[in-house]
């Protein structure tokens, strides 16, 4: 073999040499790319976060948990106390308001004074009664010196008839006398020449709290105008306006859990006594009338107080996430559930499993996996809306 074919030979062994480096470089080339687009597929409903991302907004996870949830009716509504717990401080006569002795907010105790009102009129009323009891004396004595003179037919019988009229007509006197010095607070057995009083004592009707003042000192008050309003909280109505289609849900008996419109986080209870048969006014809801059963209410609550009710229907122990571990996209909701990571790993992944959500109470959202959860899965419970984010602007996936 010459040198020239010898140098053909290496050339042809060269280039298939070439080739099969070619050919075996494409073929790993090609089997790499399906498996990152496998690995790629397979991630699309994941996402990584650092333990710093996880610390500076707040992730925290828990359990799926078993609550009792109640599905409801919510409804508006303000609180009542009904007229007959509410009472004004009046004078049964007019006078001028030497002094009171509360101020709103204060409890009060029936028959405790609220305030004092003075008018010279009180002074004559007594000096009357005390003048009346004198002549009635006179009266009753007379009576009997004419009967005396007319069982000896020393009397005329009209003397008799008229110390009979003038003894009837004191006593009259004295009984409306007696009952007006009454109603002024003072006693009239205890009334005497030594003891007149230019004052009347106002005192509260009911046991309750001050709810207004209305007088100032100095100012005058007659039957008209009431000195103060006592209103006894301790009987406490709450009045719900319901939507026509509620009110075949509604019965009475039932517990209404509310709260106050500027104060959502305490609950009070009450239960419905009365269920409108007419619509209000002009609206299309019911009136419903519920008693307010929590004893702490009376310090609590105020005649007047808008507030938020909700009527408890069913109870159902059922799996549930807090309420803000669920998020919606495209019609659906979903949450993050960790994905149990090599040990060696420094991020959190979370996967995003569709769930069917039913009914929210007390701050928890009943849920159904669309798919079965380990027993020990954590979810992501507060900051499930960051994942969320963080998922969409990566495209739905993460390296």
């Amino acid at each position: 073999m010459n040198i020239k074919q010898i140098t053909r030979t290496f050339f042809i062994f060269s280039l298939i040499l070439f080739f099969n480096a070619c050919n075996n470089g494409n073929e790993k080339n090609h089997s790499e790319n399906q498996e990152t687009e496998h690995l790629e597929h397979e991630n699309e409903s994941t996402v990584s976060l650092t333990k710093e991302q996880m610390q500076s907004v707040g992730i925290t996870l828990n359990s799926l948990e078993m609550k009792e949830l109640t599905a409801t009716i919510s409804a508006n509504g303000v609180l009542r106390v009904p007229n007959g717990n509410k009472a004004n401080v009046t004078s049964f006569y007019g006078g001028a308001v030497r002094s009171i002795n509360v101020q709103v907010g204060d409890f009060v105790k029936k028959g405790q004074i609220i305030a004092a009102i003075a008018n010279p009129q009180f002074i004559q009323l007594q000096e009357e009664y005390l003048t009346v009891s004198s002549k009635l004396v006179f009266a009753e004595q007379e009576l009997q010196r004419q009967q005396q003179l007319a069982e000896n037919e020393a009397g005329t019988k009209k003397n008799l008839q008229s110390a009979a009229a003038e003894l009837n007509a004191l006593k009259t006197r004295k009984a409306s006398l007696f009952q007006q010095i009454q109603l002024m607070g003072i006693n009239p057995n205890t009334v005497s020449n030594a003891n007149l009083k230019a004052d009347l004592s106002l005192v509260s009707p009911i046991s309750g709290t001050v709810s207004n003042v209305f007088a100032q000192i100095g100012s005058y008050v007659d039957v008209s105008a009431p000195v103060a309003e006592v209103v006894d909280n301790g009987s406490l109505h709450l009045d719900l306006n319901v939507f026509e289609k509620d009110l075949p849900l509604l019965k009475v008996g039932q517990t209404i859990h509310f709260t106050i419109t500027n104060n959502p986080t305490q609950e009070y209870d009450a239960q419905i006594f009365s269920i409108g048969a007419a619509f209000e006014n002009d609206s299309k809801t019911i009136p419903v009338h519920a008693k307010v059963e929590t004893k702490r209410a009376a310090s609590m609550l105020i005649d007047g107080m808008n507030i938020t009710g909700i009527v408890s229907l069913s109870n159902a122990v059922t799996p549930a996430v807090l309420s803000e571990a669920v998020v919606s996209a495209e019609g659906k909701s979903y949450i993050f559930v960790q994905v149990e990571a090599n040990n060696n790993s420094p991020l959190f992944t979370f996967e995003k499993i569709e769930v069917f959500t039913g009914v929210s109470n007390i701050g928890y959202t009943a849920i159904t996996p669309v798919k079965e959860l380990p027993a020990d899965a954590k979810i992501a419970v507060k900051g499930a809306f960051f994942i969320n984010a963080k998922m969409t602007n990566s495209g739905g996936h993460e390296h």
